[in-house]
């Protein structure tokens, strides 16, 4: 560090306190301080104490660090905010209602929690970051903060107008999935007892569906009530699509339980310009078989080939067979029989014995449907009962069946091949692994937006469309990031590594050669994302207050890492 005197034309010079480093082999310099207000005195008494001069107290006393501040990741995240222009698209005037959002945001990503805990980590008395402080909100209470929600959720609207507008084009891909979270309360109108994908059965929960472009990029969510089925939700989509975003044309891509023959009867086919991309259900596929449209033989030579049927007018059937899937669900379903059978063996015993056996048809069958329903292949057992007897045996013809089926999936489309070939229709269908990972980030992995707590309709919307937001901010983030990320930065290659789109996707040399390393082309050690915010936050804004009383406190900022620099060098963020 040292203290520079810099002209300043007609005005007195400015004093600054300034800091060398080295970045790319050349010498830079920041401004770490303003000292222009200083006396004359107090800027050569820090002069003298920055050449070492013999100043009492020894330069390592001269100072006390009074209060550290984590920066890192708040300046990342923020800067990534801010540079991919959601801001604006929140609003394009600065006001205190944006401020706090921009806070929210922020702090889903770097440390989830409640709203409660947000206003807390803000202050200043209890901060646990720089976040406040930098957007100027360290007094924003919890009741400023709810406010602000309900004034996102009035321009939900317009934000994925604008987010559309930046990612969409008329004829692209569109992804749409939906997802469950469970439900903290009974209060919530939109909390329902439904089918839950998170295994809590006996919550309230509610459904979201989630749009986005044919690389992941989240454009539009949606919040329904928990017992809302998914096929019900696409007429809502394409409405979405059409009339809010001004689409004329449409691919919309979403799994075989949304884009059912039903939906696709009563609301794709009356919508001009709208297309699809989906596949069968199991039952449909084992009926094609026993049919005879399609032949498993041909199989032998090939993955992947393209049929039509009666069954489906108009539509092109793209049948593939993947043997390693195949095997893995097979290795799947005979461990799910064994401990099915060592259930089942557990309760024969029970009946059978000398001592205190189980007796009882009703009894006997309670104690079998607790077993049953664990494993979930209760439709390949014959189970007889009676009160003093129980037996079991496999339903050979039954496994049969669903192994015929495994490894096999149908792609079912209405576009033509002069449109979409069979190849990249499958991997069009593929796409929305994107949107599996956009749910495990948004629900578990790293923003949490469960378990929900609010009560209000409006506050649960606004919730998970704070948690949307912020997975656009981090989805950025991990794409600039990927290098020193263990995620592939090399997709182009990882494709052509790739023999077949019905095998499972390959990963690039680059991306294998870091996992087993766990160091980067240049040495640096690799990160998964939320590694890497939690080394970027020991990075702190440091209080220093010297010990000499006619010298005022000042902040100074922990210099990075060579790995902390690379970050915010591929993030193009300042600090």
């Amino acid at each position: 560090m040292y203290v520079a005197t810099v002209p300043n034309r007609n005005s007195p010079p400015a004093i600054l306190l300034r800091e060398s480093y080295r970045e790319d082999g050349k010498v830079r310099s920041r401004t770490l301080a303003n000292l222009t207000s200083w006396p004359p005195a107090k800027v050569d008494a820090l002069r003298a104490v920055l050449r070492g001069a013999s100043a009492e107290p020894p330069l390592p006393s001269a100072f006390d660090i009074v209060r550290s501040r984590p920066h890192g990741h708040v300046a990342a995240t923020l800067g990534i905010l801010r540079g991919t222009g959601l801001e604006n698209l929140v609003a394009k005037q600065r006001s205190r209602q944006r401020d706090i959002v921009n806070a929210m945001l922020v702090a889903r990503i770097i440390e989830p929690g409640s709203k409660l805990a947000l206003a807390r980590g803000l202050s200043a008395r209890t901060l646990t970051s720089t976040l406040g402080e930098v957007l100027g909100v360290e007094q924003a209470s919890a009741d400023e903060i709810y406010e602000a929600m309900d004034w996102l959720l009035v321009r939900q609207d317009a934000i994925e107008k604008g987010l559309a507008d930046k990612h969409l084009r008329d004829g692209m891909l569109v992804l749409y999935d939906l997802t469950s979270t469970y439900f903290e309360g009974r209060h919530c109108p939109l909390a329902r007892l439904g089918h839950s994908r998170d295994g809590k059965h006996a919550k309230l929960q509610i459904v979201f569906g989630l749009l986005t472009d044919a690389a992941g990029c989240p454009v539009a969510v949606e919040v329904f009530e928990g017992n809302t089925g998914d096929p019900m939700t696409i007429a809502s989509q394409v409405q979405k699509l059409r009339e809010r975003f001004g689409l004329s044309r449409i691919v919309l891509v979403g799994d075989r339980g949304m884009i059912t023959s039903a939906r696709i009867e009563r609301d794709l086919k009356k919508a001009s310009g709208v297309e699809w991309i989906s596949s069968l259900r199991g039952p449909a596929i084992r009926k094609l078989i026993t049919g005879g449209a399609i032949q498993l033989s041909l199989f032998d030579e090939r993955d992947l080939l393209e049929i039509s049927s009666p069954e489906y007018p108009g539509e092109r059937l793209i049948v593939c067979k993947n043997p390693l899937l195949a095997d893995e669900r097979k290795r799947k379903r005979e461990d799910l029989l064994k401990a099915t059978e060592r259930e089942l063996a557990k309760i024969e015993a029970a009946v059978s014995r000398a001592r205190n056996p189980l007796r009882g048809e009703a009894n006997i069958a309670l104690r079998l449907g607790g077993v049953l329903g664990r494993y979930k292949v209760a439709k390949h057992f014959r189970v007889e009962i009676t009160d003093t007897t129980f037996s079991y045996s496999r339903k050979q013809g039954s496994i049969d069946a669903e192994t015929m089926l495994d490894g096999l999936y149908i792609i079912r489309t209405r576009l033509s091949e002069a449109t979409i070939g069979a190849e990249e229709t499958v991997l069009a269908y593929k796409r929305l692994a994107a949107v599996e990972r956009a749910f495990r980030s948004i629900k578990t992995v790293d923003l949490k937006v469960r378990p929900i707590h609010h009560r209000l309709e409006t506050r649960v919307r606004a919730h998970v469309l704070l948690c949307m937001l912020a997975y656009y901010v981090e989805w950025h983030m991990r794409r600039q990031l990927a290098p020193i990320l263990f995620d592939d930065d090399d997709k182009h290659e990882a494709a052509k590594l790739r023999t077949s789109v019905v095998d499972k996707a390959k990963r690039s040399t680059r991306a294998i050669a870091k996992a087993r390393r766990k160091t980067t082309d240049d040495g640096l050690p690799v990160h998964s994302f939320r590694t890497l915010l939690a080394d970027l936050a020991t990075i702190t804004k440091n209080t220093l207050q010297p010990k000499r009383k006619d010298i005022p406190a000042f902040d100074m900022i922990t210099k990075p890492t060579a790995l902390q620099a690379q970050a915010l060098k591929l993030l193009g963020t300042r600090l």
